[in-house]
């Protein structure tokens, strides 16, 4: 090594010394003075201190001081939350990274959508970019570690002056957010509530922590249906577009004190491999950092089941976009806990290299320091390789731009199966064949060229044509992929590709794009590979569902387009487009409007009309009217003094078409009338019922109440209600719904104390029924309707030893997938629907008529007509559905009861099966009419 004498000193190595002065050299980050700023101290409080949480009021306040006074954070807000919150992010860099914010994020957009851009372009913006990194806490508000961390570190950020941090400062931007401020402020206050310390506890809130969707914040992501998740999405896709995000939660698995990435598999097949490779690149630094500075008990890969496979979670949607999503989950409370011994956690091995011994006593602050170390850890690696970082998403990107310009394929578990079967059956019929010890791994290339057949080459591009049954809908999905950061071309004119002619406004979606990982994941059915513990055993459980696929869920028209095209299309702008009017068609004289019963949108529209106190009819039979043919349960609105002024605003904000007829249609109808309708809740809140209550009060506007199991032990429902709605939840057991109850109930809620009891509620809910009233009962919640005595049984048992017993899950599991169910569309409820739809089955129940069903008034509305309905997912057992019955209704008394075994408005995204919660509502309290000519009688 070159050595230099300096002065008087001894021979020092070149490198050391050049070491040195780049260490004491000042940095852009140090140019100004470090301001006197206090730590994150509220009363007798400092933020970390065990019994204490500060809300995100303090927080807001907090941010806003240290910005004031560090020219390192700038604080600007990116939306607003379902209570009307500011949403707001802190920009952290050095001040001289502040004078180029706009040209930064320039350079992280032009590197992720690579577009346009050559290799050697790529590397001369990569060296001018900086770093972008996002790191977020509290999404799920009890887990609350983690925002509180945002304090400390925020601090940190802008007080330390040590070479790392000004190293960070200068290389790095880092976004540092708030992911769910209306938790945050409402867990806080929470526990807070108690004057005693020793008493505070962050469980037992009486809400959820998310106004709608509460832990479901997290599987929002790629419809984006929360304003919090879309002002998220918005940062993470398309303004921003950090090479990493660092996304923070809790609990760790028992005996440790967090799961660190490397994930298990699977991971998603339409993701670049870059992607898990940029994983494992950053977690590595973080249990490096943890291991060497003592910080044992972070666990990876099989220490918890977290995978990629999922698009729908914040961290996993980054996947999708070429991005390296980091999660932990670590243990830790404001109130002191412990980390219990577990004796197979205290062997090191690959996947937990430091074990931790047991704490009797694990502090709050401890555990903010883990995550202290990992957010330093990120950012540290993130400024050695900035470069690399921002040159890898533009090779990711250009990488999906190069597939989707040309032909290839995405290989399938399902095809590896096929091939391996023809291999099997190629070796059986030649026996003898191929090298002792190779017969099984090696087969001959041939079955390679099986498995990629024309017709599997990834389509160049989808289209969504203009003429849509549901065209809203259809709108609402190109927004969700806008809101998703992926590029949409609407045609200006009429075009043909491959010999099919589109209209004017279809929707273009083209794969060579960078994001065209997410795309795909929204357009292609998942094909999950079978995952069990071991061969012949139970399966592994899934991270979350395994088939979703978005433009099934909403039942979205559009075709996949496998050779290159072109057209006259325009590209649309990175925000969500407006619904395009609909229009009033008018007749030579108008006796009434008909509308489609397709739409989805027809139902708020339906709900207006009642509203206005206009008649609405559904038409039972189909017709044709002026050459056009119309279904059964198209919508009649009679024509009245004010029903023009009213159709002509629906058409304009609904987007829908209503058609004038001169003469009003006969034949039989039902007469709908308005309702009061009922939906369960309880106490700490529900998902299932909170998505329900959002598509009322946000997406479908409807008037509706939310029930509590006590006043569902009231003896006149009839007197309030005309429908109750029991969602997934509600009844999980034979005794009622499981209770998220506190020991002692606060006196301000003891109205939703309880749950829903076959000794108490049933009498009354059965007394409902047989009064007129409709009882929509959903997944596990159609248990009930064995305990009403309907001619119904449990499709998915099997007997044993004479004892008849749930199918086990080696046999028959589903944990998440998109079946395809035959429907009975001239069943009322079935209205709008096609012959079949797919729905989301979620260990969903299925049934079986009794004999004598239909002389009791129980009909199937949807079915699976074969033992292979998987569209998307995994489904192991399918065969053990063929003949079973999804969805069905039931006549009891003067009522109904509607039963829907898969989940049909889950989680805000199965817009295809909406319709039947939404004719379920009008059905039952509908009147029977014929309609004569101008008149029902």
């Amino acid at each position: 090594m070159t050595t230099r004498r300096i002065g008087t000193w001894l021979s020092v190595p070149l490198a050391v010394l050049l070491l040195a002065a780049s260490v004491q050299t000042q940095s852009p980050a140090q140019s100004a003075a470090i301001p006197a700023i206090a730590p994150p101290t509220f009363g007798q409080y400092t933020v970390g201190d065990d019994y204490f949480l500060a809300n995100y009021t303090q927080l807001q306040e907090y941010f806003a001081r240290l910005a004031s006074k560090s020219d390192r954070m700038k604080v600007v807000e990116i939306g607003r939350t379902a209570e009307g919150r500011p949403m707001i992010m802190a920009i952290i860099t050095s001040p001289e990274n502040h004078k180029n914010l706009a040209r930064y994020k320039a350079i992280s957009q032009q590197l992720a959508r690579a577009e346009d851009l050559t290799d050697e372009q790529a590397r001369v913006l990569a060296a001018e970019g900086r770093a972008v990194v996002w790191i977020d806490g509290g999404l799920h508000a009890t887990e609350c570690i983690n925002a509180q961390g945002l304090f400390l570190f925020a601090h940190q950020m802008v007080t330390r002056n040590d070479a790392e941090t000004r190293r960070i400062l200068d290389n790095v931007i880092l976004l540092l957010v708030p992911a769910n401020p209306d938790g945050m402020e409402l867990l806080s206050n929470w526990y807070m509530r108690e004057p005693e310390p020793t008493k505070r506890s962050t469980s037992g809130l009486p809400r959820l922590y998310q106004k709608y969707v509460g832990h479901d914040n997290n599987r929002d992501s790629y419809i984006a249906n929360q304003l919090e998740t879309a002002a998220i999405n918005r940062q993470m896709y398309v303004e921003w577009i950090p090479q990493v995000m660092y996304n923070q939660h809790q609990s760790g698995p028992a005996g440790q004190v967090l799961f660190v990435p490397p994930f298990r598999d699977p991971f998603n097949f339409n993701m670049d491999p870059l992607v898990p490779m940029g994983i494992d690149l950053v977690s590595a630094s973080i249990h490096n950092r943890f291991v060497t500075e003592g910080k044992g008990g972070a666990g990876m890969r099989s220490e918890a089941s977290y995978s990629t496979w999922y698009n729908g979670g914040e961290r996993t949607m980054t996947g999708f976009h070429n991005q390296i999503g980091i999660l932990t989950e670590i243990n830790g409370n404001p109130t002191p806990m412990e980390i219990p011994l577990v004796l197979d956690k205290q062997l090191p091995h690959q996947d937990l290299p430091l074990p931790i011994p047991p704490q009797k006593v694990w502090c709050q602050r401890q555990a903010i320091d883990y995550i202290l170390s990992a957010n330093r850890a990120i950012l540290d690696i993130a400024s050695r390789l900035r470069e690399d970082f921002l040159f890898r998403i533009y090779r990711m990107g250009k990488n999906s731009i190069e597939r989707g310009s040309r032909d290839t394929w995405t290989i399938q578990p399902a095809w590896i199966d096929e091939a391996k079967a023809a291999a099997a059956k190629e070796r059986a019929a030649t026996p003898g064949r191929g090298r002792r010890g190779f017969e099984v791994a090696t087969v001959s290339s041939k079955f390679y060229d099986m498995m990629r057949t024309p017709a599997r080459r990834d389509p160049r591009a989808y289209i969504i044509p203009a003429d849509q049954p549901d065209v809203p809908t259809a709108t609402k999905f190109v927004n969700a992929l806008i809101k998703g950061g992926i590029q949409i071309h609407r045609a200006t004119a009429d075009f043909e590709v491959a010999g099919k002619k589109y209209a004017s406004g279809s929707y273009v979606v083209k794969a060579a794009q960078a994001f065209r990982p997410h795309l795909r994941d929204m357009f292609e059915p998942q094909n999950h590979p079978n995952d069990f513990v071991y061969p012949g055993g139970p399966p592994r459980a899934p991270y979350d569902v395994t088939g979703y696929t978005l433009a099934t869920q909403m039942n979205v028209r559009f075709d996949r387009i496998l050779d290159a095209f072109d057209g006259p299309f325009a590209a649309l702008p990175m925000t969500p487009i407006a619904l395009a009017p609909g229009k009033v068609v008018p007749a030579r004289r108008t006796a009434g409007y008909l509308l489609s019963h397709r739409p989805n949108d027809a139902f708020t529209a339906t709900n207006r009309l009642l509203a206005a106190n206009e008649e609405v009819f559904w038409l039972s039979t189909p017709f044709t009217i002026s050459g056009k043919a119309w279904e059964a349960g198209t919508i009649y609105v009679p024509a009245r003094p004010k029903t023009k002024s009213l159709v002509d605003k629906l058409a304009a904000d609904l987007g829908l078409t209503f058609e004038g007829v001169p003469d009003a249609p006969t034949g039989n109808a039902l007469k709908l009338r308005p309702v009061r309708v009922g939906l369960w809740d309880q106490y700490g809140g529900s998902m299932p019922s909170g998505w329900i209550r959002w598509m009322f009060e946000q997406a479908f506007p409807t008037a509706f109440e939310v029930v509590y199991p006590p006043a569902l032990d009231a003896e006149d429902l009839s007197a309030k209600y005309d429908v109750i709605i029991l969602p997934t939840g509600a009844v999980s057991g034979p005794e009622g719904g499981g209770e998220r109850m506190p020991s002692v109930v606060p006196v301000e809620f003891a109205n939703r104390a309880g749950s829903i009891t076959v000794a108490k509620t049933l009498p009354r809910l059965r007394t409902f029924v047989e009064n007129g009233g409709t009882l929509v009962l959903i997944g596990n919640s159609t248990r009930l309707a064995y305990e009403l005595g309907l001619p119904v049984t449990d499709a998915l048992v099997e007997t044993v030893n004479g004892v008849e017993r749930p199918l086990g899950t080696e046999k028959f599991y589903v944990p998440g997938s998109l079946l395809t169910a035959a429907v009975a569309v001239t069943n009322p409820l079935a209205y709008g629907l096609d012959g079949s739809v797919d729905v989301l089955f979620l260990e969903s129940p299925a049934f079986r008529l009794q004999p004598d069903a239909a002389l009791k008034g129980m009909q199937a509305v949807a079915w699976f007509p074969t033992g292979e309905p998987l569209d998307s997912g995994w489904a192991w057992g399918q065969q053990y559905l063929k003949g079973t019955v999804a969805i069905a209704e039931g006549a009891m008394g003067k009522g109904k009861v509607c039963l829907f075994g898969p989940e049909i408005t889950f989680r805000g995204q199965p817009h295809g099966t909406f319709k039947f919660l939404f004719n379920a509502i009008y059905y039952g309290a509908a009147k029977p009419v014929v309609l004569g000519r101008g008149a029902a009688r």
